[in-house]
């Protein structure tokens, strides 16, 4: 599958974070009943985000997961191991949780390549 193929965005975050990204027109289901997005609750185990993070990164028709930094805190490991350039993974604030650079993944890998 080309790269241009990739041609959708998925993720995972809060109800309104989701919410606001939906309503943007990211969301979509494919034929199989398959989302490109998932809302994490204070309900929601951590095994089903790693799940649904570890499906997204599979998948050949996404280029962009994006993620709530304090969920992507949680799967941290997880993210770190992800060396692939697609899907690329953009940490995002939410409305409850600003946007903290020190802990942002794609940041961490540009310091490390400048040396700093």
């Amino acid at each position: 599958m080309a790269q241009t193929e990739r041609t959708f965005m998925a993720a995972i975050g809060d109800e309104d974070s989701i919410t606001g990204l939906l309503l943007a027109g990211i969301g979509h289901i494919d034929s199989h009943q398959k989302k490109n997005f998932l809302v994490v609750d204070a309900k929601t185990p951590l095994s089903t985000v790693e799940d649904a993070f570890q499906e997204f990164c599979k998948r050949k028709d996404i280029a962009i997961i994006l993620i709530n930094q304090h969920i992507a805190e949680e799967i941290r490991t997880l993210i770190d191991e992800h060396d692939q350039a697609f899907p690329t993974i953009l940490e995002i604030p939410s409305k409850d949780h600003p946007y903290d650079p020190e802990k942002d993944s794609v940041l961490k890998r540009v310091r490390r390549l400048f040396g700093e």
